[in-house]
């Protein structure tokens, strides 16, 4: 796959062969078989040319590692704690990469709607104020903290990463 991403175009099996063959040495049916699996998993799509095909990547490596990384993440018991330890194993260039991609995706305040919609849900529920007796002085209620990240299990790892 990553010879069919990397060329962003629909490649024949002797494309591929010629380029892998500059690395190693490789049989045209073993390259052949490859590309016909990748096809019949739903990879890639092919057009006959002449004898041979054309094949192209169904999805992007992106949307292919977006997808990973989804379905990882909804396999999780505790999805904060699976993302607080996937940030924590990310290097600074991928944190800004992080930071970078959640700016994108973030929809302006000015852009919101106000009304709630079909979209949006209805509006956030609200604590409703505590009952005073009669006479009662109320005191503001005290600000407290955000709750702590859940715990990093990658740090709760022994020594030997089991």
């Amino acid at each position: 796959m990553s010879r069919v991403w990397k060329w962003n175009r629909p490649v024949t099996v002797r494309e591929v062969l010629e380029d892998l063959q500059k690395e190693r040495s490789i049989a045209y049916t073993t390259v052949m078989t490859v590309l016909d699996n990748l096809h019949q998993k739903g990879w890639v799509r092919r057009e006959a040319e002449g004898r041979a095909y054309r094949y192209e990547a169904v999805s992007t490596r992106a949307a292919y590692a977006a997808a990973l990384m989804n379905e990882a993440w909804s396999q999780s018991d505790n999805p904060a704690a699976a993302l607080v330890a996937f940030f924590g194993m990310m290097s600074e260039e991928q944190r800004e990469a992080l930071r970078d991609a959640v700016r994108i995706v973030q929809v302006p305040e000015t852009q919101k709607p106000t009304e709630p919609s079909e979209l949006t849900g209805p509006p956030e529920r609200t604590e409703p104020p505590e009952r005073t007796e009669p006479g009662e002085r109320t005191e503001p209620a005290e600000r407290t903290e955000p709750a702590e990240p859940p715990e990093n299990p990658a740090s709760a790892q022994d020594p030997g990463g089991r």
